[in-house]
């Protein structure tokens, strides 16, 4: 079968399988918040540059991008998100922290799901000139409308694990026709990686930009937090714990409790779904918790774990923590960023799962 024919083959079974899923999907927690959104593209706005930025980590990648864009003459860009997370990062510095001497106009929206019919309208809609795709978001719908439609495609801070590599070069061929005009990674193992996907030609190494916002958030004296926390009681945070691990959580907290009773701790669940699920959790474990929503109104007494209902604060929380550990490392989902702490001072601890992560090893 000719390359064209498998390709059109491919692009008609992933339509097919989008449509088939899609209202399965509105059953997820996770994507019901702007699930309306991510079906009709039809409503995004025009941008000169459309940013991609799954989550978290890479929305305040794209709040950098647009701190230091200077550009010429007005310019219109758009950045998307996976999560609310990510969009209450992008909303909160384009509401907050833009200047208007940028030149700049931003709006953030969802990222619509990767139905090549949905994604053909969205890149009608939007009209970009510049697509930039943060880390590792590679999605074939995308990617196919942006070249029908001439776009120029850049991956800036590129990372892709190994065993990424192995699930796309399933189809080599059909990412090499898509492939973009720039990618850039975080290091030169990446870049190794990427070029067994889309080839040598315009593969690169850049500096990682995560370095660039690695710094405490707030001088000691200035963080809010410090006057909310007892001064009396070691202070622990739990950061970015993900579903798969949250039985081990469990019986890591267990153990803090009955070794260490008056420690505060901070829980921080990546995804904030998963608050039900913990305040449901706590309760049966008969551990004495708060909201974070509740400090300002509430007193902590020692042996209190605080449940973080609220987001952006986990910089300062490390800033003012005794001991850290860093959760997406007891499953294999790759890790989270356990640099943050290591600015704040703090060695933390981690499991065994931190590929994602791995290029931290050849740069610090």
């Amino acid at each position: 079968m000719a390359l064209k024919q498998q390709h059109n083959l491919f692009d008609r079974l992933y339509e097919t399988g989008w449509r088939l899923s899609i209202p399965l999907l509105r059953l997820s927690s996770r994507l019901q918040d702007g699930f309306e959104n991510r079906r009709r593209p039809d409503n995004l706005p025009a941008a000169d540059i459309w940013i991609q930025a799954a989550s978290a980590g890479e929305a305040y990648l794209a709040c950098s991008l647009l701190a230091n864009l200077k550009p010429p003459r007005p310019i219109n860009v758009l950045i998307t998100s996976n999560t609310r997370q990510g969009l209450d990062i992008i909303d909160h510095y384009i509401r907050d922290e833009m200047s208007e001497t940028f030149n700049i106009t931003a709006a953030s929206a969802f990222f619509p799901f990767d139905r090549p019919t949905f994604m053909t309208t969205a890149v009608r809609r939007i009209r970009p000139k510049v697509m930039i795709l943060l880390e590792t978001e590679i999605w074939p719908g995308l990617l196919s409308a942006l070249k029908k439609s001439h776009t120029r495609i850049l991956i800036i801070n590129g990372r892709l694990s190994a065993s990424s590599v192995r699930g796309y070069r399933l189809l080599k061929n059909l990412w090499r026709q898509r492939r973009p005009d720039l990618v850039l990674a975080v290091s030169p193992a990446d870049a190794r990686r990427f070029c067994r996907i889309f080839g040598r030609d315009g593969v690169g190494v850049m500096p990682n930009i995560k370095f660039d916002r690695l710094q405490v958030a707030t001088e000691a004296a200035d963080n809010p937090l410090r006057s909310l926390l007892p001064e009396t009681a070691p202070f622990l945070v739990l950061g970015s714990i993900r579903q798969e691990e949250e039985n081990s959580v469990e019986n890591i907290i267990r153990e803090i409790y009955r070794t260490a009773p008056q420690t505060v701790t901070g829980l921080f669940p990546r995804h904030m779904h998963r608050i039900n699920h913990w305040a449901a959790t706590l309760d049966r474990m008969n551990v004495q918790w708060m909201l974070r929503s509740d400090m300002a109104v509430r007193p902590i007494s020692p042996g209190t774990l605080i449940l973080w209902d609220t987001f952006g604060e986990l910089n300062r929380a490390y800033d003012l923590a005794r001991a850290v550990f860093v959760g997406g490392s007891l499953a294999p989902l790759g890790g989270q960023n356990f640099l943050e702490p290591l600015v704040c001072g703090v060695r933390p601890v981690i499991g065994p799962y931190w590929e994602h992560f791995a290029w931290v090893g050849e740069d610090i």
